[in-house]
């Protein structure tokens, strides 16, 4: 790939305008030429078609980096059942590509940001590799050695990313309009917003740094998780040091036995989504690259530039709504959204309707029995809630959910994209209940943690 991100405006509009017009174009050319045609011709057009996108996603959002290509991350989370499910392995193997296999920009490109920093790397490591370990959105990662002995991960900005973020956000609308060629129900809306809130955050590393130490600080000494810690005095505006964590990836757990990944799913469940409850923050970018097996069989978790807080009372506004609907108390539940102003009471909006619409989104933790989540599952609830398509549940669809609750909500699908792709079971409701009642444990890992907060 070439050795420079495109930044200004101008060049990336253009590229996110033809992506997006070639989108739409795609798909009309795959509609019209399915008429008449019978079940096999379509089921192949639509495979066509549709891997095409997939590979456009990963050539363009992929050499843009930036802003565009972490869309495209969050994409390669869930399998949108946008080809047929005999084939929808291989286009998330195509998306994947943005998450897990990124194309790393050479050393040379990225030593300038290292040396502006700190001068000749030799004043501050003993042992730099130049072949990255990781290359994501924003960063590349590397393995280092301090001269102090220790051994370190260098994240490191790409050369000239702020100004293409920049250049993205004011290009939303383009966003907006290759969402919309896709995947109607993504266009606009409250996730570019959240997007354009929370991306900027994203390059400050410094800011990073201080919340992954803190995270580190809550987890250090865990029996079953562990965050490495930033190294403060090293981080920079745009390199981030932290501890280097001996690991496996993702794509190692995937091939565990059922019981280990099981392990894995609810140490992940807890992580992204039990944090909210018991201590009012969570980390709002639930992938699978940011998910690491330690060699002590913890559980590693990395990245922190989308974090998030939340007010008590919003946090008990969010515990209630679970609660109503686990137990299906449809009135209680229409009075909650209603008063908050998701729900407009003048729209064509029954109880029964919204208990119903939550329940297809949520039905994996809200109802006490064993769910085995699968990639499929995820997308379908994933569907069942947002696709303005679908005639069910239209009159929800055009609820608006305030700011304060669509990173959460993020957080939760990502979260359970992030389940579904490890393929796990478990009894998540009775998992929850310890925040949303106050209830014992049910779980060995659950057990631990209780003796371990009361000793």
């Amino acid at each position: 790939m070439a050795n420079r991100i495109p930044k200004g405006r101008v060049a990336r509009g253009r590229k996110l305008g033809m992506l997006a017009a070639g989108q739409a174009a795609r798909g009309a050319t795959a509609r019209l030429s399915m008429i008449g045609r019978s079940e096999r011709a379509r089921e192949v057009l639509a495979q066509r078609s549709t891997l095409d996108a997939a590979e456009q996603l990963v050539d363009v959002l992929g050499a843009m980096k930036g802003a565009a290509m972490k869309l495209g991350q969050m994409l390669s989370v869930l399998d949108l059942e946008l080809v047929p499910e005999s084939h929808r392995e291989r286009f998330r193997t195509k998306l994947a590509a943005l998450q897990d296999h990124v194309e790393a920009l050479p050393f040379s490109t990225m030593r300038g940001q290292l040396e502006a920093e700190y001068g000749s790397l030799s004043t501050v490591f003993r042992e730099f590799d130049e072949e990255p370990i990781a290359a994501a959105s924003i960063g590349q990662v590397y393995r280092a050695v301090l001269k102090d002995g220790r051994e370190v991960a260098v994240k490191v900005q790409y050369p000239g990313v702020e100004k293409a973020i920049k250049s993205d956000l004011r290009n939303l609308a383009l966003f907006a309009k290759l969402w919309t060629s896709m995947w109607p129900a993504l266009s606009g809306g409250a996730v570019i917003e959240e997007v354009r809130k929370n991306l900027e955050s994203e390059l400050d590393y410094r800011q990073e740094a201080r919340i992954q130490h803190q995270v580190a600080e809550q987890y250090r000494g865990h029996p079953f998780i562990v965050v490495p810690d930033s190294v403060l005095e090293l981080c920079r505006d745009r390199i981030l040091v932290t501890e280097y964590l001996d690991s496996k990836p993702f794509s190692h757990m995937k091939t565990l036995p059922d019981a280990e990944r099981n392990r894995i799913g609810e140490l992940i469940y807890r992580f992204y989504l039990g944090s909210l409850f018991e201590r009012g923050e969570f980390c709002g970018d639930p992938h699978p690259g940011n998910i690491l097996l330690a060699s002590d069989g913890r559980v590693g978790f990395i990245d922190f530039g989308l974090y998030n807080r939340m007010d008590a009372a919003d946090i008990e506004f969010e515990r209630q709504v679970a609660r109503a609907a686990s137990e299906r108390r449809a009135e209680d539940l229409y009075a909650l959204l209603a008063a908050r102003g998701i729900i407009d009471p003048a729209a064509e909006v029954e109880p029964a309707e919204c208990l119903e619409y939550i329940w297809s989104a949520s039905a994996w933790n809200l109802a006490d029995e064993e769910v085995t989540i699968t990639s499929e599952l995820a997308t379908g609830a994933l569907i069942s809630a947002i696709d303005p398509r679908a005639t069910e549940f239209s009159a929800m669809r055009h609820q608006l959910l305030p700011p304060e609750h669509v990173f959460s909500r993020r957080a939760d699908f990502m979260t359970f994209g992030v389940l579904g792709r490890l393929v796990v079971t478990g009894n998540w409701h009775r998992i929850a209940r310890e925040w949303l009642y106050g209830d014992p444990p049910v779980t060995e890992i659950g057990r631990v943690l209780a003796e371990r907060a009361s000793a």
